[in-house]
């Protein structure tokens, strides 16, 4: 019956969310023209807006297509607006309305070249909301209306063709953004998630975007090679010396706490922000609730990162602290320097409860129709402490006008300790018990990690030809002991050969110190020259060399002693590989206006070494490959809105030393793994295929991205499962795995005076083949996956806002050689936010998730609700926010799931934070250096 009204509940809000935009459409009129330069020569990406004549309030904008046409759809307005048309090193044309009633055509508007580079100079009221400039889309901030509390991540949902999910990504006109800088620089890291949540709107002059590039793509001037946007947060002038920030503390039911603070100190290139939080509730701790005056609460699941360190899990419920301070300044005139520093401690803990099957073919000589299978089921508590010290830095260095240097060094070091008591049993398709084992291990760890790059570019002559060199390290040291006090049983292994099942016992109580040292170092030197205008001609030479250890002692427990003094040679091991790769290559790349071709390609002359001691024996295999190393790319721009890119990749990947040694690693009691000296590389050919279109006449945008892989020679495992359902693991080739994916998506935004609308639709399917073996046996897999998915985000000027998505997520899985043909499931996702900001100083809002997956199995819900609530209310002209908030208010939730392979179905529920209450009081501070401009 609580099912029943909850879903009734969740159906009625839906129903309320869709309905609500259509009472807010209004009569409304079109207005077009084209607009060309004095030759009559079309302008494609011209701004063209309305803004009030009183106020400045941009009403509508768009952009000019290729043939300079555009259109605007708006509602009438009896107040006097401004026409305008914005073009670089145009002057801007503008036109009076007394009013805006009926349609218009304005016909074709010739825009005059500004006479001189002073004409550059606008006054602000002037700046239109969006300008394309070269290779950079620019949007003006203060032309998109946001509360005045509002933080970044708001504002990027005002502008069109930007779309942000559940867990914070960001994609614009279909690219996924994977940089976001402020003023150029990173602020704390280059993901942004820290300056999307803490810093105001109000302080954001631009938001410039631009394809990512490499640090030596960018040092060079050359075209971005991937697929991504990077986001550039200017800060206004005026802004940019003061200090602001903010400090929320909160205390609940169920003794749960938060506590964070933000603190920001500006003074032109001088930038200092100091962060700090400590929370139980699987937070970051740098939300405040989920941005700037909001009372948004998350219910996301999954691991929260700040610096370097993932310091929550996936699971459980965690304990977390955090602080950190970012410094970013010019130092002297052409050398930049941005550093962080993040501390970092977690507490998790966890439960968690599996069950599942893993499929086996038929043996030599056995019944292909008779089912073989074994069913696992398992439980585990843990607990994981943590620490973490991150340094990141980023330093750019110009030494003259020719030759610039960038240097980005990275470091981090963690301790961790973690501490699980679990058990399992396993029986066969009959029922039959195989095996069961109960234990506790507690893992003591310590890493420490360095990495860095450095490219030196120097331009030689006025065609932009240069040459330059970069390096890349990378250097990993983890130790760890692992204790492991365990008891397993076998049930159905005839040991002494009279043809009846034995019970085998294997208990250990057991330490290993494990140390692993890992190396990945690069340098290359490259020389361009541009052959002609529109051809360029690169050459380079590359020395990769990857270097890994892993050494293993293994020690059993002495009760005479009382200690781990006893020395295991079973599982103690020694593995060293190394990999060098000296590599030649020559690129080309044609450029047109509308197109560019980038071909690149050499031999790779690679020496494999690999040796390892084991038992008292000692192995040694080198090998010797030359192999080739391509890419290729393709861009068209067909107009400045719609662009098509195709890409080519072919590499080779080595086996490393697991996977080459015959050594036993027989650390686990139920599965043992082996290397083969055999294996041969695997080459895998990668095409990658994009298509984008964003009208910004009609808002809407359509984009479309397909891959697909094929591996020759792939590595797979090669597992024999016993009577008893211990498994012995090798490694083998297999020729013919593939896999491929296609995404489809639309959006579209509709604004109607204060109400905005933006529709989402997408659709993803993709195929993975995959061919291994089992017991001897060939097996195949072919998992289809098709998600489709639709959101609305809704707007209704400041007072109220709301999104909702939904999406189904099928997947199907059809097995060659098993007892099973095929398995499918499909699992149903809804989520619905609501935020009021009325009446005034109060905010109000709820979070509503649904999720329900039919094919769970017994034992485990298949539905789950998860609804946050809160109350906030503002006072001291907004600086002071007290609220209540509610986290699960229908202590529903859980964490379960469902996983399928191709050998095996997984099904698992984990630990989930449950219902609490808790109030907090979040205070705001800002204090901005007035008449700062020189």
């Amino acid at each position: 019956m609580y099912n029943q009204n909850s879903k009734a509940m969740a159906k009625n809000l839906l129903l309320l969310f869709l309905i609500l935009p259509v009472l807010c459409a209004a009569q409304t009129i079109t207005l077009k023209g084209k607009v060309t330069d004095p030759d009559d020569i079309p302008l494609e990406s011209a701004t063209v807006y309305l803004i009030t004549v009183a106020d400045s309030t941009v009403i509508d904008y768009t952009l000019s297509d290729s043939e300079g046409k555009w259109e605007i759809k708006t509602r009438e307005k009896d107040a006097a607006t401004d026409l305008r048309i914005s073009f670089i090193s145009f002057s801007d044309h503008k036109e009076r309305l007394e009013q805006l009633k009926g349609d218009k055509d304005f016909g074709t508007v010739k825009l005059k070249e500004m006479p001189t580079e002073l004409n550059e100079v606008i006054v602000e009221r002037d700046v239109p909301p969006i300008r394309v400039k070269k290779d950079t889309l620019e949007f003006n901030a203060s032309s998109f209306k946001v509360r005045p509390d509002a933080n970044v991540e708001a504002l990027l949902k005002k502008l069109p063709g930007v779309e942000i999910d559940a867990n914070g990504n960001i994609t614009l006109n279909g690219k996924s953004v994977s940089k976001i800088l402020v003023n150029g620089k990173p602020f704390f890291d280059e993901n942004g998630q820290i300056a999307l949540q803490n810093l105001p709107a109000d302080i954001i002059d631009k938001v410039q975007v631009t394809d990512t590039k490499t640090a030596k793509e960018e040092l060079t001037k050359q075209d971005a090679s991937g697929q991504l946007s990077t986001i550039n947060l200017t800060i206004k002038k005026g802004k940019n010396k003061g200090t602001f920030g903010k400090a929320t503390a909160g205390y609940g039911t169920n003794e749960r706490y938060e506590g964070s603070m933000m603190a920001n100190f500006f003074r032109d290139e001088t930038k200092i922000s100091l962060v700090g939080s400590s929370n139980n509730i699987n937070s970051s701790g740098l939300d405040f609730g989920g941005g700037m005056g909001s009372t948004r609460m998350s219910y996301r699941m999954g691991g929260m990162g700040m610096g370097m360190m993932q310091y929550t899990g996936a699971t459980g419920i965690t304990q977390s602290g955090t602080t950190g301070i970012n410094y970013s300044d010019e130092l002297i005139k052409g050398f930049d320097s941005t550093v962080s520093y993040f501390y970092n401690t977690s507490d998790s803990e966890n439960e968690n409860r599996t069950n599942q099957v893993t499929f086996i073919t038929p043996g030599p000589g056995e019944d292909a129709e008779t089912e073989r299978s074994i069913t696992t089921n398992s439980g585990s508590i843990s607990n994981s402490e943590r620490q973490s010290h991150n340094v990141n830095s980023r330093f750019r260095i110009e030494i003259d006008s020719t030759s610039s240097v960038h240097f980005d060094p990275r470091f981090s070091s963690s301790q961790s300790k973690t501490r699980a008591r679990s058990s399992q049993t396993a029986v066969d398709q009959d029922g039959e018990l195989l095996n069961e084992s109960a234990g506790s291990t507690f893992n003591d760890s310590d890493s420490n990690d360095f990495n860095g790059s450095l490219v030196y570019n120097k331009v030689i002559n006025k065609r932009k030809s240069f040459i330059a060199v970069s390096m890349q390290g990378n250097r990993n040291i983890n130790k760890s002991a692992d204790f492991n006090r365990s008891q397993t049983a076998f049930y159905n292994q005839d040991v002494d050969g009279d043809g009846e099942p034995d019970i085998v016992t294997d208990n250990r109580n057991q330490v290993q110190y494990n140390r692993q040292e890992r190396g990945n170092y690069a340098i290359e030197t490259e020389y361009s020259e541009y052959v002609t205008d529109s051809l360029q001609l690169n050459t380079s030479l590359q020395y990769n060399h990857q270097s890994n250890v892993a050494d293993r002692d293994g020690f059993n427990f002495d009760e005479a002693s009382g200690g781990f003094t006893n020395r295991n040679d079973s599982i103690s091991n020694y593995q060293y590989s190394e990999n060098n790769a000296f590599t030649p290559k020559l690129g080309l790349t044609w450029k047109r206006k509308k197109f560019r071709v980038n071909l690149s390609g050499g031999p790779a002359f690679t020496r494999l070494y690999n040796e390892g001691g084991y038992m008292s024996l000692n192995y040694n295999i080198t090998k010797n490959y030359i192999v080739p190393d391509l890419q290729g790319s393709m861009f068209y721009n067909i107009t400045k809105s719609k662009t098509v890119s195709f890409n080519y990749n072919y590499n080779v990947n080595l086996p490393d030393a697991r996977q080459l040694l015959p050594i036993q690693d027989l650390s686990n009691p139920l599965s043992t793994q082996v290397g083969n000296p055999d294996l041969n590389p695997s080459a895998n050919h990668g095409i990658a295929l994009n298509l984008q279109s964003y009208d910004m006449a009609g808002r809407s945008g359509l984009y479309l991205m397909g891959s697909f892989n094929y591996i020759e020679n792939s590595i797979v495992s090669n597992t024999v499962i016993d009577d008893s359902g211990k498994s012995t693991t090798s490694y083998t080739n297999i020729s013919g795995n593939y896999s491929t994916r296609i995404s489809v998506n639309w959006n579209k935004s509709y604004k109607r005076e204060a109400s905005s609308i933006m529709v989402g639709l997408g659709v993803s399917t993709g195929l993975n083949h995959n061919r291994g073996f089992t017991n001897g046996s060939l097996y195949e897999a072919d998992q289809l996956s098709l998600v489709p998915r639709l959101s609305i985000n809704w707007d209704y000027g400041e007072l109220f806002s709301a999104s909702t998505w939904y999406n189904y997520n099928y997947n199907s899985t059809n097995y060659t050689n098993y007892t099973i043909d095929r398995t499918s499931f499909g699992s149903h996702s809804l989520n619905l936010n609501t935020t009021s900001y009325w009446p005034k100083n109060f905010v109000f809002a709820n979070d509503f998730n649904f999720t329900y997956n039919p094919r769970l199995g017994a034992g485990f819900r298949k539905s789950s609700y998860l609804w946050n609530m809160s109350l906030g209310y503002n006072i001291i002209e907004n600086k002071l926010m007290m609220r209540l908030r509610v986290y699960d208010l229908l202590k529903q939730n859980v964490g379960t799931q469902r996983t399928v392979s191709a050998t095996s179905i997984t099904d698992q529920q984990n630990t989930v934070l449950g219902r609490y209450a808790m109030f907090s009081l979040t205070y705001s501070f800002n204090h901005f250096v007035k008449n700062s401009n020189k």
